[in-house]
């Protein structure tokens, strides 16, 4: 039974909380969050924490780190250093030299370092990189998530760009997929963005979009922006384009752009080639909260079977540095070179 302390409650730490509450080889012995939360039936008898000191107090086995992204690498780090495996939301950190130091204190403490990329656990966008690979590169990406937001949603958004933009918290999910596609180096990024509210600090923007070169010749595209003044028409492009044809997937019923549940959804996977178009029907589709049960599954598999997690944290340093060199290039207005990124 692995005892285990969630740090932050949030939409995802809750989701987080309520998996490991049906998971029977889990015990929550804590939640952590620095001003009252509004929390479901089910976590209402948990030990709550202001605190994440109070809450290490525990000694939990795994840590579920979803506070804002700028204490991520501090908490990760010091859950490693106290003998805790740590699943840790996106993005990793706010700074590459950050994230290679939460990647190398599970290299040190022999810990594991999951993040939290749920696209990785949904069966269809699985299919959806396996089709692709299969056409072979190099490859074109063109990805994109827009949100509509008003309301408690906006303020949302708003508290999130204290620290973090739409390009950098949304990106590193469809970067990472671009990553697994293509298996090489990124190499340079050209970035542009423009702050379309008032209601954000003057160095922020809450719209943005990147190039993105890789070493094998692939280019990527991705766009993202939050607020009431976006548009819900086209908020959602994923489609990949190879020198043998291309996958897209197809909309399904999404509901607005906020929806979160809409933001994994897969209507169905559209293979095009020359010799004509397979479409792959996935009826079954996962809701948030199902991934958010299979992410904590997969923690609790690679503890128990000592995965090799290298990989994984190696795309989650890569998808980082991709996106936080395309907000470098939207806030100098010049293209940036990546020279050091893991692989």
């Amino acid at each position: 039974m692995k005892r285990v302390l969630i740090v932050g409650l949030g939409n995802m730490g809750i989701s987080h909380a309520l998996a490991y509450h049906k998971l029977p080889s889990a015990q929550v012995v804590g939640l952590v969050n620095r001003s009252p939360a509004s929390l479901p039936s089910e976590l209402s008898d948990y030990p709550v924490f202001t605190t994440f000191e109070a809450g290490m107090e525990t000694r939990p086995d795994i840590v579920v780190v979803a506070t804002y992204s700028d204490s991520h690498a501090d908490y990760a780090c010091a859950a490693m250093d106290a003998g805790a495996h740590v699943f840790v939301e996106k993005p990793l950190a706010t700074n590459v030299a950050d994230a290679r130091r939460v990647v190398a204190k599970a290299r040190e403490t022999g810990r594991k370092l999951v993040v939290g990329y749920i696209l990785r656990h949904h069966p269809s966008w699985q299919r959806l990189i396996k089709e692709a690979q299969d056409l072979g590169g190099p490859f074109v990406f063109r990805l994109n998530l827009n949100q509509q937001s008003s309301g408690s949603e906006w303020e949302t958004h708003k508290a999130l760009m204290r620290t973090t933009s739409p390009i950098v918290d949304c990106g590193v999910h469809y970067v990472d997929v671009m990553c697994q596609i293509t298996n090489a180096e990124p190499e340079r990024v050209h970035g542009m963005g423009v702050r379309l509210s008032d209601e954000i600090a003057q160095d922020m923007y809450n719209y943005g979009q990147f190039q993105v070169v890789f070493a094998d010749g692939s280019v990527g595209w991705y766009e993202a922006g939050w607020g009431p003044m976006m548009s819900e028409t086209a908020f959602f492009v994923k489609d990949i384009v190879s020198p043998n044809g291309s996958v897209s997937i197809t909309d399904s019923d999404k509901g607005a752009s906020s929806d979160i549940d809409g933001h994994t959804k897969v209507g169905g996977i559209l293979v095009h080639k020359p010799g004509g178009d397979q479409l792959i029907e996935l009826p079954s589709e996962p809701g948030h909260q199902e991934l958010c049960d299979a992410e904590q599954a997969f923690v609790l598999q690679a503890i128990a079977e000592d995965m090799d997690l290298t990989r994984h944290m190696n795309d989650a340093v890569n998808s980082l540095a991709i996106c936080l060199a395309a907000d470098e290039s939207i806030r100098s207005g010049k293209p940036v070179i990546l020279k050091e990124t893991e692989q």
